[in-house]
């Protein structure tokens, strides 16, 4: 059975998709742009853009079930290699525990072009131990 969240974001009723669609105990979420919450501007800089990712992506996970710390791939798209630091330390800071495995990629363009970085990141649960203890390692 496939559940599926969205996240507000204006394109995925235009474009048909959701922010993040599990299955079993895979989370697969949407590539996620530092949309901003309604009424804000687009954050600055692509450190402070890349956890606005991270608190979009954050909910999604949450709503489904998982967490940050279930998160096994992330993916991210940058469109300057000037940014490719501070989106890599903000990302140290959104998923350094989980210590995923990681791509970056230099893109010409995102959608909005005051969009520095885009997310995307797949998460596995781990299954109820045997014995009844929920803990993660």
């Amino acid at each position: 059975m496939k559940r599926r969240v969205q996240s507000g974001s204006p394109f995925e009723p235009v474009y048909g998709f959701c922010r993040a669609v599990r299955t079993g105990d895979r989370i697969d979420v949407a590539g996620t742009a530092p949309v901003p919450v309604p009424g804000e501007s687009v954050a600055d800089g692509a450190y402070a853009q890349m956890l606005r990712c991270g608190t979009i992506v954050a909910e999604a996970l949450a709503e489904l079930g998982g967490s940050m710390h279930d998160v096994v791939r992330t993916r991210m798209f940058i469109t300057d290699a000037g940014d490719a630091d501070a989106v890599g330390q903000a990302h140290g800071v959104l998923f350094g525990e989980a210590n995923p495995v990681a791509t970056m990629v230099v893109v010409a363009a995102l959608i909005d072009p005051t969009w520095k970085v885009e997310l995307e990141v797949e998460a596995l649960l781990d299954p109820p131990s045997c014995f009844g203890d929920a803990r993660r390692e």
